[in-house]
């Protein structure tokens, strides 16, 4: 029997990783977003990442993808909710950090009032919490004006 090494999906601490870097080793932390609670009802059932994007590019990053899911912002940065593992095997521009694993993002409670930080600026046309990350990292490198890098093996 062939035994395959998975990726766990949801990483307890939170990391933001520089996929720039060759050996995918983490560079310098950046900060990420504060707490982001995903609305109710929506099933993240692929984990969930977010890459940040400066703001002034968020309407025009928004205008251009074929479908968004939440899109969260705060004074600087519109955070995108993608699936866990987004940044294996490409290098998101440095402009957009990508924040994995950030177990503070769950799901809204009934009653409970809105944190401070982030707050949702787009919610998803249905149950799923995605952003598509293909579309958006093209779009992300195209704005960053930097040309796309990925590489087969991570």
């Amino acid at each position: 029997m062939d035994l395959q090494h998975t990726r766990e999906p949801r990483p307890s601490p939170a990391t933001v990783r520089d996929r720039s870097c060759p050996s995918g080793t983490a560079r310098r932390p950046r900060p990420g977003p504060a707490p982001l609670s995903l609305p109710a009802g929506v099933r993240a059932g692929l984990g969930h990442d977010a890459v940040g994007t400066p703001a002034s590019h968020g309407e025009r990053i928004l205008a251009r993808l074929p479908r968004a899911g939440c899109v969260f912002a705060d004074e600087g940065r519109w955070w995108w909710i993608v699936p866990s593992g987004s940044d294996i095997g490409v290098a998101w521009p440095s402009s957009a950090p990508y924040v994995a694993g950030d177990p503070s993002w769950t799901r809204a409670r009934p009653g409970a009032r809105a944190a401070p930080g982030p707050r949702l600026i787009h919610g998803p046309d249905g149950d799923s919490p995605y952003t598509a990350p293909i579309p958006l990292y093209f779009l992300v490198c195209r704005l960053a004006g930097v040309p796309p890098r990925w590489s087969p093996a991570p």
